[in-house]
């Protein structure tokens, strides 16, 4: 029988071996904490800190608009043979274009009216200005009212915080023009407020008619709710502030209505006061309409921008070139400026002056007969070229809305309903993002 006992154990005649390193206490380090070395240590860290701090300085100024226009982004690769539009790019910046941003909208099922109805996104994406408005003045729709495709590239279709982000670029977003540029504040305001049903108008003064005539896509009615809609984001600020979407006190649009040459004294009164004479901390932006009031009077409508040009410019003298004398615009046919002559206005502006001006939607089937001749397609379309042309002379950029109205429903032959209203105000919106606030 064995025992297991360490009395009677074999004994080995080889050396004992070493122990396993496991098996081994830890041992003390032979570092040993000094004066000297934490002195060396401190200085160490310091060195390293400040090293750090002088990088951060010396980068470079950071861009304030998305890194997908101002760096290079690869092109989707994925392309379908014989395909008349290629799928968006598989790029982070493009999945609010793939997905109903209206889903979370209030009277979304109500309204029935998807993101995906008005825009079905494709690849490529524009990427300057010059495409962009090139390419949604000449796009289309494949049947009546089916989502607008640009030509040649796409524009995004932006989620709500994208839009509130966008916004907030500018100190102010200054829109000057007839009804047809009151529904884009309006449909901008959907936007903001994230309500199909009511985002455009004041409803939180409606009667209960008013809830019933201005809803949905009758918001744009000018009918019945043309006093209804929102002029300004202030008034959603100071009356139902819980309804705007962006952070408090970081968006500014509002519309000034001047529908017609000669504009009356008090309008520019108007204009004057919205313009501080001190360059203000973030850039501001104008977006300009006008035509019909004059009757496509081609003459008229430049002289009613040169007036307003001239009046902004003499207002805020930071408005105009960093190194030439602000020089009012050049008028014909005899007419003399409605403000200060040539050479009194002397000052330096900061030569970031953002202007975009939108010609008329197209005439559709209820416009008058009286004004199918000197209002119907084809003198809205020789005009819309027109403008585009002499516009381009005076530094203003130039957004054709015939080719997405003509298959667009409209109330009265002119005015879109929400639909259309919206794909124009995302329009606007694509402009501004690309413009380059890093420069003011």
């Amino acid at each position: 029988m064995a025992y297991f006992s360490d009395k009677h154990a074999p004994t080995s005649s080889s050396p004992i071996a070493s122990p396993p390193p496991w098996t081994l206490a830890p041992k003390m380090s032979s570092w040993s904490v000094s004066p000297r070395r934490i002195v060396l240590f401190v200085l160490a860290a310091g060195l390293v800190y400040s090293l750090n701090a002088f990088l951060l300085v010396s980068k470079p100024h950071k861009s304030q608009r998305p890194s997908y226009l101002t760096e290079h982004l690869p092109y989707n690769s994925t392309v379908l043979p014989h395909a008349a539009f290629q799928p968006p790019e598989a790029l982070p910046h493009r999945n609010a274009d793939i997905v109903d941003t209206f889903a979370s909208y209030k009277y979304r099922n109500t309204c029935n009216i998807s993101s995906l109805d008005l825009h079905s996104p494709f690849a490529p994406l524009c990427t300057d200005r010059k495409s962009l408005l090139t390419a949604i003045s000449s796009g289309g729709r494949i049947g009546h009212d089916a989502p607008y495709m640009p030509r040649g590239c796409d524009f995004r279709w932006f989620s709500t915080e994208e839009i509130c982000e966008i916004l907030s670029r500018f100190e102010k977003v200054i829109i000057l023009g007839d009804s047809m540029m009151r529904h884009v504040v309006g449909s901008v305001n959907v936007l903001l407020r994230k309500d199909l049903g009511y985002g455009a108008v004041t409803d939180w003064n409606f009667s209960p008619e008013e809830r019933q005539d201005c809803f949905c896509n009758y918001q744009f009615n000018v009918k019945a709710c043309s006093v209804q809609g929102i002029f300004k984001t202030g008034d959603v600020v100071k009356n139902d502030p819980e309804s705007l979407a962006c952070p408090a006190n970081t968006v500014d649009v509002i519309i000034e209505q001047m529908i017609r040459f000669p504009i009356p004294s008090d309008e520019l009164d108007r204009l004057r006061a919205l313009l501080p004479a001190e360059k203000p901390t973030r850039p501001y932006a104008f977006i300009f309409g006008h035509g019909l009031w004059n009757d496509l009077d081609l003459q008229a409508t430049l002289d009613w921008l040169d007036t307003l040009l001239d009046v902004s410019v003499q207002q805020a003298p930071w408005l105009g070139p960093r190194s030439q004398p602000m020089i009012p615009h050049t008028r014909s046919r005899g007419r003399k400026p409605a403000v200060a002559a040539k050479g009194e206005r002397s000052k330096q502006g900061s030569g970031f002056w953002p202007r975009l001006f939108l010609t008329p939607n197209a005439a559709g089937k209820e416009k008058p007969d009286e004004w199918l001749v000197s209002q119907g397609n084809k003198a809205l379309m020789i005009f819309e070229e027109a403008v585009r042309e002499e516009v381009k002379r005076k530094g203003v950029e130039h957004l054709g809305t015939w080719n997405m109205s003509i298959q667009s429903n409209k109330f009265d032959g002119v005015h879109l309903d929400l639909r259309g209203n919206l794909i124009k105000a995302m329009m606007v919106v694509n402009w501004l993002n690309m413009l380059e606030v890093e420069d003011f």
